[in-house]
């Protein structure tokens, strides 16, 4: 494992440096929000200028290893968890559990509210329409991750309002208890950055990143069963799409949608 600075080398200062601080990552087992050395402290420990050393940290954080924080200094980044969650009609709970983990829910509003104009839009239904609203603030290996808020028609799942939410998955309670299928929906991501709110109860900083899933879905009957907004944080979560090309298929456009 390469340890200074080979100044023969073909390979650019910062690069080398990259490798290095990688090595040193995984022969100390570093582990995620462990400190690294501060800019003037890597400059002294290996003879380097500072653009050298930024430019190296800077590929390093652009990639997920490194974060750093103004004010603060240098940490291993917590690795983003991929996330299948646009590409299929599974909850988080499903998507979360398939990889070996673990989640709860703090329920923060479970009730009958009448549908304001754009849940009644999204579930097709007039407004006023009671609906059942499930806002949750849910933990990832207990960690704040993502704050969800579901909009349910009341007669779909009329008992909803009295189960039990914090280790349960929505979409199991309503196909096994309620007899509820879903078989189709359409979801959509968009960047946005959190308010001071969203910021404390996620455990962010105002103005971080986070990535909106909106999302409806379809039952047997066609008609949409359940809708819902969640605000993931950006440090936090990727969303994976597996594409397919095929033959002779009509192009779709991109969309843009704008308010």
């Amino acid at each position: 494992m390469q340890s200074s600075i080979d100044r023969s080398s073909l390979l650019p200062f910062y690069h080398q440096l990259k490798q290095i601080l990688l090595g040193e990552m995984e022969s100390r087992e570093l582990k995620p929000g462990d400190r690294l050395p501060g800019d003037h402290e890597l400059c002294e420990r290996y003879g380097v200028s500072r653009t050298v050393v930024r430019q190296a940290l800077a590929e390093l954080e652009s990639e997920g290893v490194i974060e750093r924080i103004k004010g603060r200094g240098t940490f291993v980044a917590h690795p983003k968890t991929p996330e299948g969650l646009v590409q299929s009609l599974t909850g988080l709970y499903e998507d979360v559990a398939a990889r070996g983990g673990h989640l709860r829910s703090q329920v923060r509003r479970l009730e009958v509210v009448p549908a304001d104009a754009q849940v009644a839009g999204a579930l097709d239904v007039p407004p006023g329409h009671p609906v059942i609203v499930i806002e949750r603030l849910r933990f990832v290996e207990e960690e704040p991750w993502v704050l969800t808020i579901t909009h349910v028609p009341q007669e779909v799942a009329p008992g909803l309002v009295d189960e039990d939410l914090t280790q349960e998955s929505l979409y199991a309670l309503l196909e096994g208890r309620f007899g509820v299928r879903l078989v189709q929906g359409r979801r959509s991501v968009e960047a946005a950055v959190a308010s001071a709110e969203l910021a404390r109860s996620l455990g962010v900083n105002r103005g971080a990143p986070v990535l909106v899933l909106r999302s409806v879905s379809v039952g047997e009957q066609g008609r949409p069963v359940e809708s819902f907004v969640a605000f993931h944080r950006g440090d936090r979560s990727r969303f994976e799409v597996e594409l397919s090309r095929r033959q002779g298929a009509p192009p779709r456009p991109l969309m843009i949608v704008t308010d």
